[in-house]
């Protein structure tokens, strides 16, 4: 590809992920066209930019893991957050597409919905040292579709086929992907090659395939079953005099039994989450095997006592359910282990502004590429939005260059939500377009002149508003 094709590219990329954030309607494809004032000139490049142009998804966030890196404290790990998510599809032409449980459904009830699936992996930038507030700036965003399941007439030899693919192609196997991306950008950096890397994962994450395949300096936090099985080391004493060596010791409690030991004594942890310091109540045994984990695995188990709330004022104290976790790397301080964990449920606040704010999943594409691409770019675009605000803000600034409205002024605030740096960046693209529009002109959107030259990046305010589509 010659320079100028890549030139064009790039600021068509560049135009259509700024388009995706400052979008006032729906954020389909010609939406996003119509907000950066393309709606009178040729849209099939900007089609073909995710369909048949040479680039790649990955390369999008490279910026984004630099930034990122830049910004922690040399040695610090980079903790991160790894999940799967849906987008909601009606059509049944769109590759991917296929019936899944509503994560949003009753748990007396499971409901269907058609979507997509896609895997991401998100770093957590903390506000400080920890315990601290973190924000979740995503990594990757990767299609992870399911195998296709043939038809019951199918034979013998098209089952067989479909049941190795599905152990190979899976969202396990597709994390450790992820995860050896991640360690092998890491190491080709010279400044972040003993740089330790940290996953937290939920339950359906934490298990055989995982475990075994992780990647070297990556230590895995996630949930386990409280009736797990699990081991201690096997002991000198207790080895046979001939014959093959025991891998795996006597049984240890599982995890349920060591919440209800007497014995094993509570430990107090003071880590940060919901918006403020808690003190955990926890037990911990380590080391200890687990056979999905292996014998050269030694694991850290830690029990999370029940925590107390009320659902309002004056109310009855609830307790929630006890949480039982895994880490791979035993010598990792109790504190951090617990805060780094914690630290992943903003990735889920990721999931809600990517789809509810950003518009992810509402493009309408169908080429195998596209339905890849698209939602890439636009997290892509929702990732850089987070790191440059956390660059010219800072990770815990409540307040940015847009004053907030009166009504709240006094409102506390743990940090600037994604709406509020989309306003800003809104005012900073159309402020000035603001002042100077007439409000008697009728004047209307004057078609550009064709040219090859890349012309600078704009966004017309007159496009945006009048043809933004919200239905």
């Amino acid at each position: 590809m010659d320079t100028f094709a890549q030139r064009r590219t790039w600021q068509r990329a560049r135009r259509l992920g700024l388009g995706q954030l400052a979008c006032l309607g729906r954020h389909t494809v010609t939406g996003v066209l119509c907000a950066g004032g393309r709606q009178f000139v040729d849209w099939s490049a900007d089609y073909r930019l995710f369909s048949k142009d040479h680039w790649d998804e990955h390369q999008l966030f490279v910026p984004v893991v630099r930034g990122i890196l830049e910004l922690l404290r040399p040695g610090a790990p980079l903790v991160t957050a790894l999940d799967d998510t849906h987008l909601k599809k009606t059509g049944t032409k769109i590759p991917g597409v296929a019936y899944r449980r509503d994560p949003l459904s009753p748990r007396f009830h499971v409901n269907l919905i058609r979507a997509q699936r896609f895997i991401q992996l998100s770093a957590m930038l903390p506000a400080g040292e920890t315990p601290a507030a973190a924000r979740a700036i995503p990594l990757r965003f990767e299609h992870s579709p399911s195998v296709p399941k043939p038809k019951r007439s199918a034979s013998t030899e098209q089952w067989q086929a479909y049941e190795r693919e599905r152990r190979v192609k899976n969202l396990s196997t597709h994390a450790v992907g992820l995860f050896e991306q991640m360690r092998r950008e890491l190491d080709q950096r010279h400044d972040a090659r003993d740089r330790p890397l940290v996953v937290g994962v939920d339950g359906s994450y934490t298990n055989k395939t995982v475990l075994r395949g992780l990647p070297e300096r990556t230590t895995l936090i996630g949930r386990i079953r409280k009736d797990a099985k699990l081991f201690h080391l096997p002991r000198l004493a207790d080895q046979p005099a001939v014959g093959a060596k025991r891998q795996y010791g006597q049984a240890a409690s599982t995890p349920e039994q060591l919440r209800k030991d007497p014995t094993a004594p509570w430990q107090e942890v003071e880590t940060f989450g919901a918006g403020k310091l808690h003190a955990f109540r926890v037990k911990t045994l380590t080391p200890v095997l687990w056979k999905k984990a292996g014998a050269d695995c030694p694991l850290r188990l830690v029990v999370i006592a029940p925590v107390g709330y009320r659902p309002r004022q004056g109310s009855k104290l609830l307790y929630r359910q006890p949480a039982y976790l895994i880490c791979t790397d035993p010598q990792l301080p109790l504190d951090k282990l617990l805060q780094y964990y914690l630290w992943r449920w903003d990735i889920e606040v990721n999931h809600r502004d990517e789809k509810q704010i950003v518009g992810v999943g509402q493009a309408q594409v169908w080429s195998p590429r596209s339905v890849e691409r698209q939602p890439a770019l636009a997290v892509a675009s929702y990732a850089i939005l987070l790191l440059a605000a956390a660059r010219a803000f800072g990770v815990a600034a409540t307040q940015g260059a847009l004053p907030p409205p009166k009504w709240q002024s006094g409102q506390s605030k743990q940090r600037l939500s994604t709406e509020e740096l989309i306003r800003q960046l809104r005012s900073e693209v159309w402020a000035h377009a603001i002042e100077l529009l007439d409000a008697n002109s009728d004047e209307f959107v004057v078609p550009p002149a064709a040219t090859r030259k890349s012309p600078k990046l704009s966004l017309p305010l007159t496009a945006a508003l009048l043809y933004a589509r919200t239905g």
